[in-house]
């Protein structure tokens, strides 16, 4: 059997159909009460933990904050919150440190934590676990540790949720980001479904 003809129906579609069923029966059950979730009530962890979330920020053009589609969460790309400071801006490898990188990027995530609250109708314990994030670093040519200034994205995604904060992850030097920031954030979440 061709390729094309699982595309385009005929019996290809009957083995789509089928390798879809396997799949789905393969996948554990989604519980939908505190027992999917890693130590219960993130809120309180963030509270535990001193985090205070800034208030999501407005798009700057023709997009929106965030997208739902069932029990996934879309993040647009986000920027460090204003908290941040200097780090916020620059160029990793030329006068920006893997630190200074860190702080952006752990930054951006706290933008991230926001919108996502927002998608959960303010409160982050509907989150199930992040499913991927992927990191834009303003990097110059030489610049090869993009990995290390993401993880102040990850680090905190595991602070406030344990395991479920963990996720696939791609971290992509740039040679520049808007407004000159150093890092940027997106990333895909799963949800508890339900209003």
């Amino acid at each position: 059997m061709k390729r094309r003809d699982v595309l385009v129906g005929g019996a290809g579609a009957v083995i789509g159909i089928a390798a879809t069923s396997v799949l789905q029966a393969s996948r554990p059950a989604l519980a939908t009460g505190p027992e999917r979730r890693e130590g219960g009530a993130f809120e309180a962890r963030l509270v535990a933990l001193g985090i205070e979330l800034p208030a999501a920020p407005a798009p700057v053009a023709t997009y929106v904050g965030w997208r739902r589609a069932g029990a996934v969460v879309y993040i647009a790309g986000q920027g460090p919150a204003d908290t941040v400071g200097q780090d916020a801006f620059g160029k990793l490898g030329h006068g920006l440190g893997i630190e200074g990188g860190y702080a952006a990027a752990r930054g951006a995530a706290l933008n991230v934590l926001a919108q996502l609250r927002s998608a959960c109708g303010g409160s982050l314990d509907r989150v199930v676990q992040c499913l991927s994030i992927t990191g834009y670093v303003n990097s110059a040519d030489d610049f090869t540790d993009q990995p290390a200034v993401l993880n102040g994205a990850s680090d905190l995604f595991v602070e406030v949720f344990g395991e479920a904060g963990k996720a696939a992850r791609a971290a992509i030097g740039v040679n520049t980001l808007p407004f000159g920031i150093a890092v940027e954030v997106e990333s895909v979440w799963e949800v508890l479904s339900g209003d």
